[in-house]
């Protein structure tokens, strides 16, 4: 499958290393991540090479090739926020599924709104351990596959 992993690269990236775990689990199943850059710790300075418009081209392009969306919402982006919603906003006529993801210790910092969603496209996971989060996802993508 080919997985667009989001994550923020100006805010707070509090959860990357659990990112960066999942996507290293994730290439090692076969499946392929067009944003693991974005997990560099000098992502948003690569980033700055590119016009703003130059990234979201980018982007959006990539997430119409995209089988899934896996959404790291730990940390403050409007970007990833943006992003979960123009998938969910089309899923109905795509089918793309969106796997959205939160450290459980910072419920309390986060949206209302991402251990509340209930869209049938849509999987929540809180998780602890970037090792439980692998296996979470990874167990969510063999459903979405059946």
């Amino acid at each position: 499958m080919h997985i667009y992993l989001a994550c923020t690269v100006r805010g707070d990236r509090v959860a990357v290393e659990a990112a960066r775990v999942l996507c290293a689990r994730l290439e090692e199943a076969g499946h392929t991540v067009p944003t693991k850059h974005l997990l560099a710790d000098d992502a948003d300075a690569s980033e700055a090479a590119l016009t703003a418009r130059a990234v979201y081209e980018r982007d959006m392009a990539r997430l119409e090739r995209c089988d899934v969306l896996i959404a790291e919402a730990s940390g403050s982006s409007y970007g990833v926020g943006f992003e979960v919603g123009y998938v969910l906003g089309r899923s109905a006529a795509t089918t793309k599924r969106v796997v959205l993801l939160y450290k459980q210790d910072r419920e309390d910092r986060i949206s209302r709104f991402i251990p509340g969603i209930t869209h049938p496209r849509c999987t929540t996971i809180a998780y602890n351990d970037p090792g439980e989060l692998a296996e979470k996802v990874l167990a969510v993508l063999d459903d979405v596959r059946s």
